[in-house]
């Protein structure tokens, strides 16, 4: 016997589609700004080479201290910096100082080690900070940044916004990617439409202005959406104009990463190893140009207490 298909068995009919799942980040403070961490969350650690997405700000309007991130290492990753209101100087140890703004994108690349620091105008400021893991063809190697003031736009389905990594719907950033990769930040007025995806990608969607319904998942800020692999029409909805959320991507890594404060590694060991490097000011960082002060690396818990 059977009946009408249901709105909800028609979205299962698909099984990929069944398996989106919602997650609530964690609220946390970075720099003196207050900060939702969607990624990592617990059970998943990547999305494509993904690997952190921090939602930063706004800034307290009452106590209006800018974001002050002082001289700090990283390695075997790239940072992806992308602001929604205000501007930014970025400083690192190559030397680089650039103010970014809404609609650019900073991408700094770790490879075995680079150091920087990050200070953020009055507000208003806000804006999202990424973390890409590296390969092993790549995690090992030099350290480098890019700043790219002008990105493609897309427009499709109703859908319009910024391609930031990778290629959406006919349009492809010039950031470099490492492994296959998506980024984009879109914007659906109220109604529904889909967004043609790659079927070999996994993917998340983090809103940033107003709900958004995914599949059957209604996320709000600070919240993730996870898609799995074999999704080819991402059915997306909002319910009020001007409803904006970013899109992430990407082939499954294949790797499991360890993480650990500012490090992306593969084992303890590698981490460990930076620590030192980082506490002992060798010139596997370098020096950042900056007046803020040095952040010190709190000491891995793994480590016995006589051991620093």
């Amino acid at each position: 016997m059977s009946g009408p298909v249901q709105e909800r068995d028609a979205a299962c009919a698909n099984e990929a589609l069944a398996g989106i799942q919602a997650r609530e980040g964690r609220t946390t403070e970075v720099g003196g700004l207050p900060v939702a961490r969607v990624l990592p969350t617990k059970g998943r650690r990547t999305v494509g080479a993904w690997c952190f997405v921090d939602l930063m700000g706004p800034a307290d309007a009452e106590e209006p201290d800018p974001m002050e991130v002082g001289p700090h290492p990283h390695i075997g990753l790239a940072t992806v910096t992308w602001l929604l209101e205000g501007e930014a100087l970025h400083t690192d140890s190559l030397g680089t100082e650039q103010t970014i703004r809404p609609g650019q994108v900073n991408l700094m690349t770790a490879g075995h080690g680079i150091a920087h620091a990050e200070l953020a105008a009055q507000p208003p400021f806000r804006g999202v900070q990424m973390w890409i893991a590296q390969p092993e063809a790549t995690r090992h190697g030099g350290s480098d940044f890019v700043h790219h003031a002008e990105l493609p736009q897309t427009e499709t389905g109703g859908l319009r916004g910024l391609v930031f990594a990778g290629s959406l719907a006919g349009a492809t950033a010039p950031t470099r990617t490492d492994t296959p990769l998506v980024g984009a930040d879109l914007v659906l007025d109220r109604g529904a439409t889909s967004l043609a995806t790659d079927v070999g990608f996994e993917h998340c969607v983090v809103p940033l202005d107003g709900r958004v319904k995914v599949g059957q998942e209604v996320l709000e800020p600070g919240w993730l959406g996870l898609i799995p692999t074999g999704v080819e029409e991402l059915p997306i909805a909002a319910e009020t104009d001007a409803t904006r959320f970013l899109v992430l991507g990407g082939t499954p890594l294949g790797e499991r990463v360890s993480m650990w404060w500012n490090f992306v590694a593969r084992d303890q060991g590698e981490i460990t190893a930076a620590y030192r490097d980082w506490q002992a000011r060798t010139d596997r960082f370098g020096e950042v140009p900056s007046s803020l002060t040095r952040i010190e690396a709190p000491r891995p818990p793994w480590l016995p207490p006589e051991d620093r």
